[in-house]
């Protein structure tokens, strides 16, 4: 399966003169160009919560923000396939204006705990940021262990390279340094077991940076893919689509991982009992065999006239 990590920085259509199209059609169409199942979006700016289909980009928006009457600065969300809504068997679960959870059922019994966040940037004040990181610490504490987990977002944070001082949460192609969020992140991830994707793959580093500072004009990498380090292995690839525009400053990143939905489950499914052949080796099972059937089918009379018998002997 195919997922991904896009602050799209709002949701809301403003100005018609500079992006004429509906915000949700354009990612949508850029989701679809990727082959998207299911995307984390963050910073959508939308109010309340809600759902929202695009049928002709195929895809069902899910999200949750503030309330209409405070100032909406954040919002998360899951922009998912919509044939792939249709097989859900639970909903998105609504945490917070910044994360927001989806359970999915995969095959052998297993699950997938998809988790969309928005963290705080650096400007935020630490009440803010320590507020999140304990809703996200709590969200990460009521998923068993035995269950798959998939982080998605932008974080806000810069984990830097030093896997030596991060064994198996950091990978060995990280770029840049650690901030004080990316701190946070990575104490986080050592707690929970968990490793950033990203810096596990060896590719340019256009594909990795996600978002340029607007006035050091420096690339820095803020959108994460993260699972448990036990399922590092699943994760075929974690890379930037420089490609994909929806009128943001962030990168799409998209992960790949060897998942599979479990097949939808027949509810009119009739189970019937085996036949043992073998005892109509007993000349008593088949006389009794023979009289049930005679019984069963002598009122079958379709011509007014029809009777059948039945003889094994």
């Amino acid at each position: 399966m195919t997922f991904a990590a896009w602050n799209v920085r709002t949701l809301i259509d403003r100005d018609t003169n500079i992006c004429p199209e509906r915000k949700t059609a354009i990612v949508a169409r850029e989701l679809r160009r990727y082959n998207v199942d299911v995307a984390a979006i963050s910073e959508t700016h939308l109010a309340d919560e809600g759902e929202l289909v695009e049928h002709g980009g195929e895809y069902t928006f899910y999200w949750k923000g503030t309330p209409a009457s405070e100032p909406r600065r954040s919002g998360v969300g899951f922009a998912i396939k919509s044939a792939i809504v249709k097989k859900l068997v639970e909903c998105p679960v609504f945490i917070s204006d910044r994360i927001i959870t989806l359970r999915l059922h995969l095959e052998n019994n297993q699950y997938l705990n998809l988790i969309s966040v928005y963290a705080p940037t650096m400007t935020n004040d630490d009440d803010i940021k320590e507020r999140f990181y304990e809703e996200l610490a709590a969200t990460l504490s009521g998923i068993r262990p035995v269950e798959k987990i998939l982080l998605l977002g932008d974080l806000n944070a810069r984990v830097g390279r030093d896997y030596e001082a991060w064994p198996r949460v950091l990978g060995r192609h990280g770029i840049g340094n650690m901030n004080s969020n990316g701190q946070m992140l990575l104490s986080l991830c050592a707690q929970f077991g968990l490793a950033i994707t990203n810096t596990y793959f060896r590719l340019p580093i256009k594909h990795k940076v996600t978002w340029m500072h607007p006035r050091s004009k420096h690339w820095h990498l803020i959108d994460y893919a993260i699972v448990r380090q036990a399922d590092i292995s699943q994760v075929l690839v974690t890379r930037v689509m420089r490609g994909a525009e929806c009128w943001t400053d962030h990168k799409l990143v998209v992960t790949k991982v060897k998942l599979r939905l479990r097949p939808p489950v027949r509810s009119n499914r009739v189970n019937s009992a085996r036949l043992d052949v073998n005892k109509l080796a007993s000349m008593e099972t088949r006389n009794s065999y023979c009289h049930a059937l005679n019984n069963a089918t002598s009122t079958i009379d379709t011509d007014g006239d029809l009777q059948m018998t039945w003889d094994l002997q």
